[in-house]
């Protein structure tokens, strides 16, 4: 997008033009954009959420983030947004201190907060091993290729890993499927097992690059989460438990189906809530279900979409959202609320 491009990165590139032989570097759009753009990239901490980073320090035993002495300072918006954040996970007391034993389960991994709160969730409702793979999966990136000509070949290719309820549980078939994948050709040479897992990929149209490097993240977490003594469980077939979990850790996004059919993603603040669309990627693309979780929101040509969508049941949110955030919810009179006492 234009507005990710900055003065010095485009100077960059058309230094790039001569530097072996003649050239010439053409910049794709109207002069009076170029001016609007900001001179440099801004640094990641005022770009990006700050959740880790104060679980993080919070840790490390500073208690006022906001006289922390960042190098470059966030706004004092972004880190209210993020103790509140990291307070509706549990992560901190009312105190704003870093609670025990949550908090400090949450900051020794490596993961966004949300992440590490839905492992501690899913340990508790003894689903841990379908959500260490979801995470590792989500961590990962896009799982799956779709190349212009080959669109229904890829959609058809797709459908074996396809789970109706949502993308969560896709990801959780893919990784299994590769899981018995590799098992039965344990006995390969490595460049042949390579050879092999690749074209694998390739023929249901799965980023091999990005399912490798979500198995490496699910080694390392798992190795993280045994050293933390969690209960390791699997909840077999029955992913309505799973989904019941993935309602209790992802409750800070959650989307609810409006009568025009968009949907309304609900925050702990309500006045800056989104209109929001599944997006054509995911399972449930059509479907509409009532109510979904959601892993990214993503922008489009103006657009917003959600990506990674698993439909969950309408009470859920109420039942299993943390007390101060339904108190926020009723404050501000939501309809469904009371639907679903």
């Amino acid at each position: 997008m234009l507005e990710s491009f900055c003065t010095i990165i485009v100077s960059f590139c058309s230094g790039r033009a001569g530097r072996e032989r003649p050239g010439k570097c053409f910049r794709l759009y109207p002069e009076n954009e170029f001016w609007k753009l900001e001179d440099s990239t801004k640094p990641d901490i005022k770009r990006c959420d700050l959740s880790n980073a104060i679980l993080q320090l919070k840790a490390l035993g500073v208690h006022d983030i906001t006289r922390f002495d960042f190098i470059e300072k966030p706004t004092g918006e972004s880190i209210i947004k993020s103790l509140e954040q990291l307070t509706l996970l549990g992560a901190l007391g009312d105190d704003r201190k870093l609670s025990d034993p949550v908090g400090r389960q949450m900051a020794r991994l490596p993961l966004p907060p949300i992440y590490s709160k839905a492992l501690i969730k899913a340990s508790e409702l003894n689903c841990l091993e379908e959500m260490l793979i979801t995470v590792a999966m989500l961590s990962a990136g896009s799982m799956f290729f779709t190349p212009r000509e080959k669109l229904d070949e890829a959609r058809t290719a797709r459908k074996r890993f396809e789970n109706p309820e949502g993308d969560h549980l896709t990801l959780i078939n893919v990784y299994r499927a590769s899981d018995q994948f590799l098992e039965n050709r344990s006995g390969l040479s490595r460049e042949n097992h390579e050879e092999k897992f690749h074209k694998w990929c390739k023929k249901y149209f799965i980023d091999s690059c990005s399912l490798r490097r979500a198995r490496e993240i699910h080694s390392q977490i798992h190795e993280g989460v045994e050293q933390m003594g969690l209960s390791f469980a699997s909840c077999g077939d029955n992913m309505l438990q799973f989904r019941r979990c993935l309602a209790a850790s992802f409750f800070l996004k959650v989307a609810l189906k409006q009568s025009d059919g968009q949907y309304r993603f609900l925050t702990y603040d309500p006045a800056n809530e989104l209109v929001v669309q599944i997006h054509p990627s995911s399972v449930l693309f059509g479907k509409k279900p009532e109510c979904i979780v959601f892993n990214e929101l993503v922008e489009t040509n103006g657009q917003k979409f959600i990506c990674n969508t698993t439909r969950i049941d309408y009470p859920w949110p109420t039942e299993l959202a943390p007390p101060r955030l339904k108190k926020v919810w009723e404050r501000h009179k939501l309809p469904w609320i009371s639907n679903c006492r």
